[in-house]
């Protein structure tokens, strides 16, 4: 009885570990999407002033 309960111990630290990665992965994804759309809209803006400030 034991030895089940620990390998089941032992498995869900596994799945956690594995849900772990993936959520940091999904957030690294997001936060990449973030930069590169604020970097985006970043540049339109300055173009736009740039080109009213001409």
């Amino acid at each position: 009885m034991t030895d089940t309960s620990d390998a089941n111990k032992e498995r869900n630290r596994e799945i956690a570990r594995n849900e772990e990665a993936k959520q940091v992965t999904g957030s690294i994804r997001v936060s990449t999407w973030a930069v590169a759309v604020v970097v985006i809209i970043g540049g339109i803006l300055f173009t736009l002033g740039w080109l009213a400030l001409r």
